[in-house]
């Protein structure tokens, strides 16, 4: 493990104005800053993301979100990762100004004849957001579907309202009942209610043996009242 730089650093406008910085993208620019101030005089350090998360992130479960912001960084420029002595290290396209006296760096130089190799590291966190990224679009496609399938579908005719079949709920001379006292309306009031509930249960206990599977296309509970 390799010495972070102590020495004091100051983020300047020209560094916030640096193409690699400008073009991460904003979810990981706070991780680029923080790299700005936890690596050595030259701009580097040993790629461990839980160590980076530690200094960058202390006190939260950011491991993850480090490698995959490590990875957006090094697509927009701002830092290099490369493989020496055989460890894995970033360095930053552009360090920050610091006092110089004293200072050394314990990192190696990336190599010059090799092009940045991919890291090891936080490879899998690219192949995790991938993987993340083709599973939401799958859930989206299939939400999709399920609603057109719903809008192709034809309109079902609407549903006899019960009443139209129920009994009367007054006598023969008063079918549509009254105010004032009368036997056989209260009669016949009576044996209207018990016929729509005995319906609507009806109706319910077919909707529930069809969710089971058991409907066997017989005579509907409303037929037999």
């Amino acid at each position: 493990m390799t010495k972070v730089s102590t020495k004091q650093k100051m983020i300047s406008a020209r560094d916030l104005a640096f193409a690699g910085y400008l073009r991460a993208p904003d979810v990981a620019k706070p991780t680029a800053m923080g790299l700005w101030l936890h690596t050595d005089v030259d701009g580097r350090r040993e790629l461990v993301p839980e160590l980076i998360a530690g200094d960058l992130y202390p006190g939260r479960a950011a491991t993850e979100m480090v490698e995959e912001h490590l990875l957006m960084l090094d697509e927009s420029g701002f830092l290099s990762i490369y493989q020496a002595e055989d460890l894995e290290w970033i360095a930053l396209a552009r360090p920050l100004k610091a006092d110089r006296r004293g200072a050394s760096s314990e990192c190696p130089p990336p190599p010059v004849q090799e092009p940045p190799r991919r890291s090891v590291a936080v490879g899998g966190a690219r192949e995790r957001a991938g993987a993340r990224v083709r599973t939401e679009q799958a859930e989206r496609a299939g939400q999709w579907a399920t609603w057109a399938d719903e809008q192709e579908q034809a309109p079902r005719p609407p549903a006899r309202p019960l009443l139209l079949d129920a009994p009367p709920i007054g006598c023969p001379d008063h079918p549509h009942g009254r105010f004032a006292n009368c036997g056989p309306c209260g009669t016949a009031r009576k044996r209207h209610d018990r016929w729509v509930q005995e319906a609507r249960y009806g109706e319910q206990m077919t909707e529930y043996e069809q969710t089971q599977g058991n409907d066997d296309g017989g005579e509907a509970w409303g037929d037999v009242f």
